[in-house]
């Protein structure tokens, strides 16, 4: 996996930045997810959340951080000891898209800018497996890298004021799914029908930072017919376990 070259640095007056090298990188994000597990498994109890980022972890304290530099000395104490086995499984989960330009209202803008055909532009995003690499911006709305470089598409200048939930856009070199209705800049080629986030669940986001993402193309008659299976409480996404 490799070693990086990580800094520590005062957050606030009750947090602690990590920081690895600024890119989307799969070794990267596994050195942050197995750094969060040492320090989850080392108990700290003045540690009440840690965030990851594509290239970061926030760590939140209850209290103020009296002595900054002996709090970092713990960090790096923790980062250096032998990797612990964990129980955490990662999954690949199945997710359905129907990408009927009724959904895509900007499929026709990137197919006559990227001169791929529709059907072209459905494969290639559909084609790849992607890499959940941390959760934010609204509830549920995963982090996905691993978009085809053909697809990369920028930002919108003027983001919209209402995106629908369940949207699928691309921005930059990523790609993701509104979970609810938002303003977004995102440029959107097709919705799922599917719920991302349940507050009432135990686990309310079904993925997390570690997991794979494939989405399953579908046409609207199958999305009627899997929205009518959600709204029922019926419908239960396909997952595969990943070897670790």
């Amino acid at each position: 996996m490799g070693h990086f070259d990580i800094t520590y640095k005062p957050y606030g007056n009750q947090a602690i930045l990590v920081e690895w090298p600024a890119k989307i990188d799969e070794n990267i994000l596994k050195d942050i997810i197995i750094f969060k597990n040492k320090i989850e498994k080392n108990r700290i109890k003045v540690i009440v959340d840690i965030i990851n980022t594509y290239n970061s972890l926030t760590i939140i304290y209850n209290t103020t951080i009296e002595n900054i530099y002996d709090e970092i000395l713990t960090l790096k104490s923790i980062k250096n000891q032998k990797n612990i086995a964990t129980s955490e499984q990662n999954y690949l989960w199945n997710i359905p898209v129907c990408y009927d330009e009724k959904f895509g209202i900007d499929l026709q803008e990137i197919s006559e800018i990227k001169k791929l055909t529709i059907d072209e532009l459905i494969h290639l995003h559909s084609s790849a497996i992607y890499t959940v690499y941390f959760i934010g911006f609204l509830p549920g709305f995963l982090y996905l890298g691993g978009m085809d470089k053909r697809l990369h598409f920028p930002r919108k200048g003027s983001p919209r004021l209402n995106v629908s939930k369940g949207s699928v856009g691309i921005g930059g070199s990523q790609t993701g799914i509104y979970p609810s209705q938002s303003a977004g800049g995102w440029n959107i080629i097709g919705n799922s029908p599917i719920s991302l986030f349940n507050v009432a669940s135990d686990n309310p986001c079904f993925a997390k930072a570690g997991d794979k993402i494939r989405f399953a193309p579908i046409d609207f008659h199958e999305y009627q017919h899997i929205e009518l299976q959600v709204a029922h409480g019926m419908y239960k996404l396909k997952k595969e376990m990943l070897d670790d």
